[in-house]
Parts: structure tokens; sequence; C-alpha cells
């Protein structure tokens, strides 16, 4: 993947591999559904969802799709990520695997609930 300047998510997904395509657009109607009124943004290259502060990226890579939930949707959700290469703020979802997308999900409405913690502090 070119490291372009993308405008929209729609320009990210078009530009990545056909079979990383799908994955990717369902990965995006996931986080979608569970953070309603995120705003979709390109940030760092990636697509990325915000509401009060990023919550999400994501972004495909060779052999893995990366799932960016910052280091406290990594930590609060260790033992359920054990599965999966993970690192301080990253989960590596490989290609040859399905993602877990009820998980996603989980992790989403986890950091929308801790933006708006945040936000009211």
């Amino acid at each position: 993947m070119d490291k372009q300047q993308y405008k929209t998510i729609d320009e990210y997904i078009a530009d990545s591999p056909e079979e990383i395509q799908v994955a990717l657009q369902k990965l995006r109607r996931v986080i979608q559904a569970a953070a309603p009124e995120a705003q979709e943004v390109i940030s760092y290259s990636m697509p990325a969802f915000k509401q009060n502060g990023i919550l999400v990226y994501f972004s495909a890579f060779k052999k893995h799709i990366g799932f960016f939930p910052t280091s406290s949707g990594v930590s609060a959700f260790k033992k359920e990520l054990a599965a999966y290469e993970t690192s301080k703020g990253t989960v590596r979802f490989p290609l040859d695997k399905s993602i877990p997308y009820e998980l996603v999900a989980r992790i989403v409405k986890f950091r929308v609930q801790e933006n708006i913690n945040k936000k009211k502090k």
C-alpha cells in the first residue's frame, strides 16, 4: 500500500488489495455499528473513527489487518486477545484467520465509553 494521503476510508479501501477489501469493509461496518455517532476520518494515513477523540484505527498489511484500539483497548481485553499478536496499542489479525468481529465491536464500545468518561472529567 502506498503511503499516499487518502481523503476518505472509501479511497483507502479501494486502494487495498482486492482480497483484503472485503475484510476491511466488514471491519468498518462493525465499527460503525458499535459507534454509530463516530465520525470517519483518515489519521496517520489510516482509516480511523473519532468520537470525543480517536476511538480506533485500522490498516491493511501484507500478512495481517492491524487494529489499533489504543493501549487501554488492548489491555482491557488482554485475555480475549491472547490468540493474536499484540503490542502496546495494536492487535494483528492474520489474513488467513477470521477476524473476531464480535470482540472488535465490544472493544469499540469500550473505547466509546472511555472517551465519554474522559470528556466528563
